[in-house]
């Protein structure tokens, strides 16, 4: 249907406009608050900008679904939509530093298809197709095959209290490269339990399973795209044996977020 060297051709040219722009670079954005402490930058605006034109060129009959364009709700009447996040992990560009990246889906029936993540801050490509497996930077990708929970590595700030020991190793801002970590056998389980929305998750979700990690939301349930109402309650990625476990472990938080 696309052409997997040309969809990264078109994804790394978008991440090297914002990599022009990014601070860690010595570059100063306009950067501003869309509310509820949600920053965003004129990159994210040049990115989506890019990605639609280019995109829209590429699969004129997808749909289009991005953080930063408004919804347009013709695209649950197409057969395939991208699913677009300009830059994920805007809070780590603005403050330079290099746990962000531009996440690229196409999505059909519900289904993730064809996913890139390029981080150029930390010179990483991630592609992955349906069936043909997952790469970084031309790399076949093996995702975490742990076997216990206790000892698990997980991208985290703190951690998390709990009876279940876990090693806590480098978080990224950008929930896809935390994501993209356990589909590269670096971390063995990411785990969210509040709301958020499919454009963070849908390129990740792709190359995780292609690498062979497992992928719910938060309660278990495989995740669906392109959907009416664009949110999902939670992620769970982590290595298949561990993964009931990992979602008993945050069935509590995961009430608790429910409940408000």
């Amino acid at each position: 249907m696309i052409d997997p060297v040309t969809l990264a051709t078109i994804v790394e040219e978008a991440a090297a406009k914002a990599l022009a722009l990014w601070p860690g670079h010595g570059h100063a954005p306009r950067i501003w608050d869309k509310g509820h402490n949600d920053p965003v930058c004129e990159a994210d605006l040049a990115v989506d900008s890019f990605l639609h034109d280019q995109l829209g060129a590429l699969l004129p009959e997808a749909g289009w679904l991005s953080e930063e364009s408004a919804d347009d709700p013709a695209r649950l009447e197409r057969g395939l939509c991208w699913v677009v996040d300009p830059v994920d992990g805007t809070r780590d560009f603005v403050r330079g530093r290099p746990g962000w990246a531009v996440s690229v889906a196409l999505v059909a029936a519900g289904r993730p298809i064809a996913a890139i993540l390029a981080a150029p801050a930390r010179d990483e490509v991630w592609l992955a197709m349906a069936g043909q497996g997952a790469t970084r930077n031309g790399v076949p990708l093996v995702a975490s095959q742990r076997m216990a929970l206790s000892g698990a590595r997980m991208p985290m700030d703190l951690r998390p209290p709990t009876e279940v020991d876990l090693v806590m190793v480098d978080k990224p801002n950008s929930i896809a490269l935390r994501m993209a970590m356990v589909a590269a056998a670096e971390a063995d389980l990411l785990a969210t339990w509040r709301w958020g929305y499919e454009w963070d998750i849908a390129a990740a979700a792709l190359i995780a399973q292609e690498a062979g990690a497992l992928v719910t939301d938060a309660h278990g349930a495989d995740l669906l795209f392109n959907k009416p109402d664009p949110r999902a309650f939670g992620v769970l990625v982590s290595a298949p044996v561990i993964h009931e476990a990992a979602r008993a472990l945050v069935s509590p938080a995961t009430s608790k977020a429910l409940r408000g």
